[in-house]
């Protein structure tokens, strides 16, 4: 396995950052997931795009693009594959103990591992945690990931593949890897980034490509929804059968179908949209 490490390919095994790394120390870093199909990356420019927006949030230097797609592309040549997941980490670099970063420079980790085809239908839990929709984080995608950790590892200890969070005043909000739909009379709703959740790559597009519109929703939706669905990079557009103890039958409904098919069609047109 090659990884890009800091200007060059390098072998997984030899491949070295510092321990005072501050992406280490104190999660001072931002990452991208990206899908990669048959050795092509999907959304590659979106994913790049969101990258500059989540290091200018954090105070990061923005990264060099034209470096970064040319890491990209040299990693999927080194690791051939027929479906991965591309993890672009950015970091605030070498810098000493405590908040304060250092100036030695960022460091930029790019690395390819092989993925499944997700199933059509997963279930998921709500945790009783919060997002803030104020934070200092909000909306930007860091490596501070332990709250989903958490979380994740609660939703797998009940059978479920997600888990998902309101916000402080009691809105649906996101999933720790995902952001969520839900079917009301036959019309497609997600939470608006205002709630405090990412703005996805895959949500932005299941909502152009669905004609879902962004309604402020309280949490409690989750009880009386006629269908829900999550999307993420590697979800792309998932069907949700149970949510805690509510069993959603027939999953995935007619409108996640359609929508499903919908997503699959309009990505396999277009790799980059």
């Amino acid at each position: 396995m090659k990884i890009w490490l800091n200007g060059g390919l390098q072998d997984l095994d030899t491949a070295r950052v510092s321990v005072l790394d501050h992406g280490l120390t104190v999660g001072d870093g931002i990452f991208e997931t990206v899908k990669t199909v048959e050795g092509r990356p999907f959304a590659l420019t979106r994913h790049l795009d969101r990258l500059a927006r989540s290091a200018r949030g954090l105070g990061l230097p923005e990264p060099d693009l034209d470096e970064v797609r040319a890491a990209c592309a040299a990693v999927i040549d080194a690791n051939p594959m027929p479906l991965g997941r591309l993890r672009i980490t950015y970091t605030g670099g070498l810098s000493p103990l405590g908040s304060d970063r250092g100036d030695q420079g960022q460091t930029l980790v790019v690395a390819l591992g092989e993925a499944g085809r997700r199933p059509d239908t997963t279930a998921v839990i709500t945790v009783p945690w919060t997002r803030n929709e104020r934070g200092a984080l909000t909306g930007l995608k860091t490596t501070s990931y332990a709250e989903n950790v958490v979380a994740l590892a609660r939703a797998h200890e009940q059978g479920a593949s997600e888990a998902l969070f309101g916000n402080t005043v009691g809105q649906l909000c996101e999933g720790t890897g995902s952001n969520v739909f839900v079917v009301l009379d036959g019309e497609i709703h997600t939470p608006p980034v205002a709630s405090g959740c990412l703005a996805g790559i895959t949500r932005a597009l299941a909502v152009d490509w669905t004609g879902a519109q962004e309604t402020d929703l309280p949490l409690d939706v989750l009880d009386r929804a006629d269908e829900v669905f999550l999307t993420s990079t590697l979800r792309d557009v998932q069907a949700v059968h149970r949510i805690d103890g509510r069993e959603l039958p027939g999953a995935p409904g007619p409108v996640t179908a359609k929508a499903m098919r919908i997503f699959d069609e309009r990505a396999a047109d277009d790799l980059d949209p």
